[in-house]
């Protein structure tokens, strides 16, 4: 395996894995659990937007997830604001962080006020998206047979890894432009390879390395509660 990216927003790897394996690390991801508002008590809106749709916009705002939470953690937000203004994120406080600010919650017109309280707790994703902490994708590198014409096409391609010669074949990462114009050139010179780029793309609720550590771990509990099942 090898790392190709590591920040918190994102983290890319080159693996040797096959699709089944990748593919349930992507789904697992949706079993971390992550901090979200979980429940919004709305006692003034004079908003353009109904107490529901307000209620569904805050709870799609990013909030940062501590290692130290637990199922019984409970962060209460509280906000208040009179127009004319934009509501933005900033605008709910209480003890957790919300990890982009200058979202847009709602707009409050002369004299118009929302008054809210909202609470925050540990949810999965496999029950609500707003509790999916960010994206998992990955694609197979690709096998390209050499030639001339195929030469120049991936030598001026771009991807996450620079492109790799191999005999007459090459190893790389090439746009889906690049590719339709190779299989005009030899329907027969693209297949797959045995590698895949992996790719965890965080929202800010934790950096992404922490992300995978979470669908493994999610992912090995499903594995020993499916073994003592079939017992």
């Amino acid at each position: 395996m090898e790392t190709i990216q590591n920040t918190p927003e994102k983290l890319i790897l080159r693996i040797e894995a096959n699709q089944q394996l990748a593919n349930a690390l992507r789904r697992s991801i949706s079993e971390i659990p992550v901090l979200a508002v979980d429940e919004v008590e709305i006692f003034k809106n004079d908003s353009a937007l109904y107490d529901e749709v307000l209620a569904h916009r805050i709870g799609l705002i990013p909030l940062k997830t501590e290692k130290s939470m637990t199922a019984k953690t409970k962060i209460d937000f509280k906000l208040s604001k009179k127009g004319p203004c934009t509501v933005y994120a900033e605008d709910l406080h209480g003890a957790g962080k919300i990890v982009q600010p200058k979202i847009p919650i709602t707009i409050l017109g002369e004299g118009h006020q929302l008054e809210l309280v909202a609470t925050a707790r540990l949810g999965k994703g496999i029950d609500h998206a707003k509790h999916i902490p960010g994206l998992c994708y990955y694609r197979h590198l690709l096998e390209i047979k050499s030639s001339l014409q195929v030469d120049k096409i991936i030598q001026n391609s771009k991807g996450v890894i620079k492109p790799e010669k191999k005999g007459a074949k090459w190893i790389c990462d090439i746009d889906d432009a690049s590719v339709t114009e190779i299989n005009k050139i030899d329907k027969e010179a693209i297949k797959d390879s045995d590698e895949l780029i992996f790719i965890v793309e965080s929202y800010g609720n934790m950096p992404a390395k922490e992300m995978l550590l979470g669908a493994v771990e999610a992912l090995e509990e499903n594995l020993k509660y499916f073994e003592k099942e079939i017992k």
